[in-house]
């Protein structure tokens, strides 16, 4: 085995940790290569979290909504109108959806402070609230109940007005996506979280109007049958999502008189 002239046998343990020693950089350099956990990382937990509210947010929003249920339910009240101006009807009334949904996100929360409502009050009322609509998804109840809607805005508004009522209001605004945007809006504190909420409105207000403006093609493609079967598992998602609401806010309630 070869020796140095201090005497020391050469094996790569030695040389190993007298290099370490001899360079504390190269030992920090290693440790700073090795990506924490997510458990151990702030950012990383942060950008999970909030990508996690995002998911969640777009599809109890889309659900809500129900493109798939309210492509039909379009369909009826644009009869005898052209491709183009069914999708101009669209565009509109996701335009006037959107501007709704985004003054209620932005300053829903002031309002339940003013009113003296707290955010877990709130989250166990709209987890209520939607777990009612998921119950009419599952059994069919809520495309009635659109239906009715529908029928008696457009006895008292004219046809050229349907992009506002009933098709924003209540098909797309109403109150169950009124009360989901809220809810999200909690989750979502500071500009950043309001620039994700808007986001988020926007993209499930896009997919919105891209079903629309297929109404015709996609109803026939998946039919009547494929239409309900889509909308029960729909609404047995968002029933998940309820619960998961009533669930925050009985903890949030819980906390807050332990205080």
């Amino acid at each position: 085995m070869p020796v140095f002239a201090s005497g020391k046998a050469f094996d790569g343990s030695l040389l190993g940790m007298e290099s370490l020693q001899r360079r504390p950089e190269a030992r920090s350099q290693i440790d700073a290569s090795r990506p924490l956990p997510i458990s151990n990382n702030p950012f990383r937990r942060m950008e999970h979290v909030m990508f996690e509210t995002l998911l969640n947010g777009f599809v109890t929003l889309f659900v809500i909504i129900d493109p798939l249920g309210l492509a039909p339910l379009f369909l009826g009240l644009t009869a005898g109108l052209s491709m183009t101006a069914r999708r101009r009807l669209a565009l509109k009334a996701s335009l006037i959806a959107f501007a709704i949904l985004s003054v209620f996100g932005l300053v829903g929360l002031a309002v339940l402070q003013a009113l003296g409502i707290s955010l877990g009050a709130f989250r166990v009322a709209g987890g209520l609230f939607l777990f009612w609509i998921a119950f009419e998804l599952v059994f069919e109840k809520r495309k009635t109940r659109k239906e009715k809607d529908a029928q008696t805005a457009m006895s008292e508004h004219e046809a050229s007005e349907i992009a506002a009522v009933p098709l924003a209001i209540p098909l797309m605004a109403g109150p169950g996506a009124i009360s989901a945007v809220i809810l999200l809006s909690g989750d979502l504190p500071g500009v950043a979280g309001q620039a994700a909420l808007l986001l988020v409105i926007a993209a499930v207000l896009l997919a919105t109007y891209a079903m629309l403006a297929i109404a015709n093609r996609f109803d026939r493609l998946i039919g009547q049958t494929g239409r309900a079967v889509i909308t029960r598992l729909l609404g047995v998602l968002l029933a998940a999502l309820a619960v998961q609401f009533v669930a925050d806010g009985v903890g949030a309630l819980v906390s807050q008189w332990h205080r």
